[in-house]
């Protein structure tokens, strides 16, 4: 999950692409870079942290030009400490192209033998996002009949993109001296819509993966990119669109409307506002028609993307809805901090709860999901102490219990709390009096009645199903293998870390 951005303006474009990531920041929190285009050349700033950090006055001024990308990263694969692997990712052949990617390839490792040992290109990180890029830079290559490109030609090298590439991505690219390139892949897995806005100048575009960068900038939504779709917009603003995928179906990752997204975005015509509504509304109507005997006196949300859910809950059941757990909003998200002690500690510096809110109620906490279980299980304790005397806890979400491929971090079965493990001893394991989880028929109805033109769904992490095939065994035990020496090796810097800090003090 990563937050990409790419603008076409008609004035300097990079407050844009700022004020855009920082809309996007949810999306990511580990590294932000920048790129913009000023004629043939690209100025380039990027790094690790927050977009406020990376990017200063000093910065921002040598990012010149009216056209740029952006992308704010969270670490789906290769290295969340490694300032090599912050996007966006330039090739200066053929022509210069940056890239950068929301999603993750399921073949990255055979794609990088192949741009090796057949394409006779170099990749330099363990980053799939660079992966994507060269295989672009090849098929452009191979593709460019003169010295001029066209429209059709990049077209169709994104076509040879998808014949080539597995798995999930949103792409937002540009073409030294031609302009920007943004496409999706043929199963529309990870988001991307485009939007203009009209100035005394002539229309500019932007590109985004949630609707929510363009409501604020001012931009009206046109629409979603398709999947297999690739739009382009050359140097003048004149814009292009074409269909590259021979076969191409709409199936959105089910756990943007769960968690991931904006609840103010718009995803492929669908509120996720509204889809947040209505798995409250199915909660609800669950906990009524099977768990009657529950005595809930307060239901609380546990901030901030349940919110919608516990609200609409709380008003189906006639419950009250308080607000217990104060946030701390200058803690990032804990889902995609990297490193299983980081996110452990940072649940308290968090959220606080507020003791009168508890003391001696029985107490319904909702949440969107369970994941690992860590914030849960804090959660849950932090009630204990604040005195509830019953808590029982719902899930938004069905449970997690399969590895998630396409660019969201949890690909190891050990790390998911629900893998192997009934309701029952989930319960047991946050330490809840009772647990409640989200059918997943029920979840599917929740966002498809926000668009019944969305009929399918992408929801590997709930069923095991990978709808962009060629997942193995095999492939999930190497993944999790590398994900598990890559936790291992934060685990001891943090320790080492906190070693230091010690001595100092």
């Amino acid at each position: 999950m990563c937050g990409i951005l790419g603008v076409v303006a008609h004035s300097p474009a990079n407050q844009l692409l700022y004020d855009g990531l920082l809309m996007l920041q949810h999306r990511g929190q580990d590294a932000a870079g920048i790129v913009t285009a000023q004629g043939n050349s690209f100025h380039m700033h990027k790094g690790l942290g927050m977009v406020r950090d990376v990017f200063r006055t000093r910065n921002m001024r040598a990012l010149p030009g009216r056209m740029g990308i952006g992308q704010v990263r969270y670490p789906a694969t290769g290295s969340s400490n490694s300032p090599a692997e912050a996007q966006p990712f330039y090739v200066n052949s053929p022509f210069g192209i940056v890239l950068s990617h929301n999603g993750n390839l399921t073949n990255a490792d055979v794609l990088n033998q192949e741009l090796f040992l057949a394409d006779r290109r170099h990749v330099n990180t363990r980053s799939d996002s660079e992966v994507l890029l060269n295989v672009l830079a090849h098929e452009l290559q191979e593709r460019t009949t003169g010295y001029q490109l066209d429209p059709a030609e990049i077209f169709s090298a994104v076509a040879g993109v998808h014949e080539r590439c597995q798995g999930a991505y949103a792409v937002t690219a540009m073409i030294a001296g031609y302009g920007l390139l943004a496409f999706r892949d043929p199963y529309g897995i990870r988001p991307l819509v485009f939007g203009t806005i009209e100035t005394n100048a002539g229309t500019e575009y932007m590109v985004a993966s949630e609707s929510v960068a363009l409501d604020i900038l001012g931009f009206r939504l046109i629409r979603d990119v398709a999947p297999g779709e690739a739009i382009f917009i050359d140097m003048d603003g004149r814009f292009y669109s074409q269909q590259c995928a021979p076969q191409s179906s709409l199936n959105p990752c089910i756990f943007e409307y769960v968690y991931l997204a904006r609840p103010d975005s718009m995803l492929d015509g669908i509120s996720v506002y509204e889809t947040r509504l209505n798995m409250g509304i199915n909660l609800a109507d669950k906990i009524s028609t099977d768990m009657r005997h529950l005595d809930i006196d307060v239901v609380i949300p546990i901030p901030e993307s349940s919110r919608p859910s516990a609200m609409q809950l709380a008003n189906r059941l006639g419950i009250s809805l308080r607000e217990g757990f104060v946030k701390n909003r200058y803690v990032g998200r804990t889902f995609i901090m990297p490193g299983q002690q980081l996110r452990r500690k940072s649940v308290r510096q968090k959220l606080n709860a507020i003791e009168m809110e508890f003391r001696g109620k029985n107490v319904l906490l909702v949440d969107d999901s369970i994941i690992r279980g860590t914030t849960s299980r804090e959660i849950v304790q932090m009630a204990r102490e604040a005195g509830a005397a019953k808590i029982y806890f719902a899930s938004a979400a069905p449970p997690v219990r399969f590895p998630n491929v396409y660019g969201i971090d949890m690909p190891t079965r050990q790390e998911l709390i629900a893998t192997n493990r009934t309701n029952e001893e989930v319960c047991r394991e946050i330490g809840a009096d009772y647990l409640i989880y989200q059918d997943m028929d029920a979840l599917k109805q929740a966002v498809a009645q926000a668009n019944p033109q969305v009929a399918n769904f992408e929801t590997s992490c709930f069923d095991g199903y990978y709808i962009a095939g060629n997942v193995t065994q095999e492939y999930l035990g190497r993944i999790e293998s590398q994900r598990n020496n890559l936790e291992l090796l934060r685990n001891q810097r943090a320790t080492q870390l906190d070693l230091t800090l010690s001595s100092v003090d």
